[in-house]
């Protein structure tokens, strides 16, 4: 009987990368992501930690900041919900479509990205006003205003949020392999079947991302938002206005208690967000 060989030093180590320089990078990597995101929300969480957790909760608690809070976040999550949907609608039509103007099309999904904010905010406010070309036509037919409300607020929501899940779904899309829709149209599956069974299972993890990022874009959002909400408390006065207010009031106690509780919901809204997309992918990975 011949001896097992034992494995040799040369076929223990690990293959070289092609790109060298990891731990260089690495190393880099950590210290950019410390200083631009770990450490300026460490300190925010340490000065907040003076509070405790019952002063965060008599913070949060009180009916001024949860009626800001539950107007971001109710609103956040009912913009994205509409971008997922329309989002995957519009990236569909760029992706599966040749029609006349399709370049533009494309190129004026990414104006949230290049347009200032509060330039946005501004068109927003004119053109949904009583006064202004949708706004008016809108209160006329159904007695709505939308400008200067909690309305206002949403249409702003999904104007900075549209342009993550378009592009995040379009690269899905448009990597899909048409033989698969081919192999379902010779099994029998009519088109419905072959959207709802073989196309869209594929497309749910971007659309999650999509609406993850669209989500978070929204809690936070400030420029575009305070043109066009009103800003009056109790009604339609988002939570990092009420940051600003309280910054301009020298009350930076009160500002960060703010802050780390949006931190707080944010956190935790991405966590059950990034679990259902873990899922997704699990589930539907192998569609």
């Amino acid at each position: 009987m011949t001896a097992l060989a034992l494995p040799t030093r040369e076929w223990l180590r690990p293959k070289p990368s092609a790109l060298p320089g990891f731990g260089l990078t690495l190393g880099f990597a950590l210290s950019y992501l410390a200083l631009i995101v770990l450490i300026p929300l460490a300190v925010l969480v340490w000065r907040a930690s003076g509070l405790g957790l019952s002063g965060l909760w008599t913070v949060a608690t009180t009916p001024r900041v949860r009626a800001a809070l539950e107007t971001s976040f109710y609103l956040s999550f009912a913009a994205a919900l509409v971008n997922a949907f329309f989002g995957l609608v519009i990236a569909w039509i760029l992706t599966r479509y040749r029609f006349p103007g399709r370049t533009v099309l494309d190129a004026m999904v990414d104006l949230p990205f290049a347009l200032p904010t509060a330039v946005a905010g501004i068109a927003l406010a004119a053109i949904y006003a009583s006064n202004g070309w949708v706004g008016s036509i809108v209160e006329a037919v159904t007695g709505l205003k939308i400008a200067f409300t909690p309305r206002g607020i949403f249409v702003a929501l999904v104007f900075i949020g549209l342009p993550f899940v378009v592009r995040t779904v379009q690269p899905v899309l448009m990597d899909l392999d048409r033989e698969v829709e081919e192999a379902s149209a010779t099994l029998g599956a009519s088109r419905l079947q072959t959207v709802l069974r073989v196309i869209l299972p594929a497309l749910v993890p971007a659309v999650l991302t999509g609406f993850a990022l669209a989500f978070a874009r929204a809690v936070g959002e400030y420029g575009s938002v305070i043109f066009i909400a009103g800003n009056m408390p109790f009604i339609s006065e988002i939570a990092p206005l009420l940051i600003i207010v309280q910054l301009e009031e020298f009350n930076y106690t009160g500002a960060t208690a703010i802050a780390t509780v949006m931190l707080s919901i944010s956190f935790l809204s991405l966590l059950a967000i990034n679990l259902i997309q873990s899922w997704s992918r699990r589930r539907f990975g192998d569609v």
